[in-house]
């Protein structure tokens, strides 16, 4: 049961105001408890039974593909599985298609290392046992831009007789009927999916735990989370068991655990890449755009994919997506680019060690002639909870509630998903007693109750608009090409995304304004700003800014990330943009 009287301490009111409430909320929800206390009791047995199951088919599923691997080997002693491993994908690709590399090689190569960090870091939710079948049959798709290439996916993306459980048991039992349009279009260009990616509980988390199948660590430091809601991607891609991947974002799902792992990640415009047969906790939800795109390595490895997916074969399958293939003149251009730069957003004061980076990448970007305009967004704090939050639960929660029915919390969503539990008129009474000593926290907790009726969600959806052309109108007066940024990082130590909902403030808002975006590593943690980050107060210096520097601490020598943005449909632009910054950082560390 929620301890309300500890979690109203937590958003900073004083013991005895706390319990007053704490009086009031129990008397309110005694019955409701009793009531879940008696569900709880009689869907036990089938909740645990359901989950058992999951886990028995994952476990099946990694033992048979040990098996493969061990039998492999022992006939083909000679593979250089070191050498495939540390090939860039646009080299393997080259290899394959001269048959200097056997799929099978590569596909083995990549299977053994898969298991091996699947046993240390815990980032799958099942091998796709279909793989070693269509490895078999791979040569009839040897035209394909991926020809050859293991691909890891994400829990959430459909493969047939396979689960897409999100993290939650309600959706477990229910296997795809088919891949969704994304595998298909991947299997035509001859890659060859053979992994599900681990995911936090409900999706809605940069934190990459849930009650089926567990926490997922980060590939640096077992200390750290590999960030979420694509953390499985991120932990098997940063840990070298896979060199491409596809993961999703709502908020920053593929960037964070990107940034956190070390590893490239792109979040297209929204509709730019099919949607068909990805699963959503929020299907329906239009004000904060989700986007599928790829995690790897490198970003010529992302526009690789962007390439491949960008083809006749899913413009067929998907007519809803506009039939615009990959242009790769605006990728390989050097054109000189005025960048407009961000060090802080005004909403979340960054750690030493995103500020730092920024302003090292903002001189390397001027050193070779690009020109930096100083940038900042409009109206940060109402984009924030007015649009983005009270977008993401107009229903006032109550899908997100059902999904988790009769499913236990995982530790590390319990602090964000307890507050959305209590009754409207205590999260207006919390709100309001807030609202003089965090009014950030205040803001959001009004935000949790929703948008109300369907003429008020219109009003939702035009305010969006409105935002996002105001945007546009302030991004062409500064007359920029593209945006550098922080991105959240270094990763959080364990539980603490469930915690602190302000840092989110540097990916969410692409998403509202539906801008793509894109992370690059470029340095790491060092020693100063471990010792500057003893200093860190925050802007609000509210709970959430003391939270922020305890989630950073202790994280020399982890990766640090840069976020590329670009305007709607510039996706290419972004990329192109994404592979300037890697290319700079590559030549000055030489």
């Amino acid at each position: 049961m929620v301890n309300v009287t500890e979690f109203l301490q937590r958003v900073e009111l004083d013991r005895r105001t706390a319990v007053l409430l704490t009086g009031a909320a129990c008397a309110a929800c005694a019955a409701g408890a009793l009531l879940l206390l008696a569900r709880k009791i009689t869907s036990h047995q089938e909740v645990k039974a359901k989950i058992q199951r999951a886990r028995n088919r994952r476990t099946e599923s990694l033992q048979r593909a040990e098996l493969a691997v061990l039998r492999y080997k022992e006939s083909h002693p000679a593979t250089k599985s070191v050498h495939i491993l540390t090939l860039p994908l646009s080299e393997l690709t080259k290899q394959l298609q001269g048959g200097l590399l056997t799929p099978e090689d590569v596909f083995y190569s990549y299977m053994e290392k898969t298991l091996d960090l699947q046993k240390r870091l815990n980032c799958c939710t099942g091998i796709l046992l279909e793989s070693f079948d269509q490895l078999k049959t791979v040569a009839s798709n040897k035209e394909g831009l991926l020809y050859g290439v293991p691909v890891s996916i994400k829990d959430n993306l459909g493969y047939k007789n396979h689960d897409s459980s999100c993290g939650v048991i309600i959706n477990l039992d229910q296997p795809a009927q088919e891949d969704c349009v994304l595998v298909k279009v991947l299997k035509r260009q001859g890659a060859i999916p053979f992994v599900k990616t681990n995911i936090p509980q409900g999706l809605l988390s940069y934190d990459c735990g849930n009650p089926i199948y567990g926490q997922t660590l980060n590939p640096h430091n077992s200390k750290k989370t590999s960030g979420g809601s694509s953390g499985g991607e991120g932990a098997l891609i940063g840990g070298g068991g896979s060199l491409l991947g596809l993961g999703s974002d709502i908020a920053g799902s593929i960037r964070l655990p990107s940034a956190f792992c070390g590893i490239c990640g792109f979040k297209p415009t929204a509709g730019r890449l099919s949607s068909w047969g990805l699963s959503h906790v929020y299907r329906g939800q239009k004000s904060v755009l989700a986007s599928p795109g790829p995690m790897a390595r490198d970003v010529d490895s992302l526009a690789l994919c962007m390439q491949a997916l960008l083809c006749n074969h899913m413009f067929s399958l998907d007519p809803t997506v506009p039939p615009v293939p990959f242009n790769v003149q605006v990728y390989q251009s050097s054109k000189p680019l005025r960048i407009g730069y961000l060090e802080n957003d005004g909403y979340t004061q960054p750690s030493p060690s995103m500020a730092r980076v920024i302003r090292e990448v903002k001189a390397l970007l001027e050193q070779a002639g690009h020109t930096l305009v100083p940038y900042s967004h409009l109206k940060i704090e109402y984009a924030l909870s007015e649009l983005t939050v009270k977008g993401l639960f107009a229903d006032g929660i109550t899908t997100l509630l059902q999904k988790l029915e009769g499913s236990p919390l995982d530790p590390c969503v319990r602090q964000q998903v307890l507050p959305y539990y209590l009754p409207k008129w205590l999260k207006k009474t919390i709100a309001f007693l807030l609202k003089r000593l965090s009014p950030r926290i205040a803001h959001i907790f009004n935000s949790l109750l929703g948008v109300g009726a369907v003429a008020d969600v219109w009003k939702q959806h035009a305010a969006v608009e409105d935002y996002i052309h105001e945007t546009i109108a302030y991004w062409r007066r500064c007359n920029i090409d593209v945006l550098l940024c922080p991105v959240v990082a270094p990763a959080f130590n364990h539980l603490y995304p469930g915690k602190v909902f302000s840092p989110l403030s540097y990916t969410s808002i692409y998403n509202l304004l539906n801008f793509p975006a894109g992370v690059v590593p470029v340095s790491t943690v060092t020693a100063e700003d471990e010792e500057e980050l003893k200093h860190y107060k925050g802007i609000y210096r509210d709970h959430w800014d003391m939270l922020f520097k305890q989630a950073v601490s202790d994280s020399k020598g982890l990766p640090m990330a840069v976020q590329c943005v670009a305007l709607p449909w510039q996706d290419e632009l972004c990329l192109r943009f994404m592979k300037e910054v890697e290319q700079l950082v590559k030549q000055s560390s030489r």
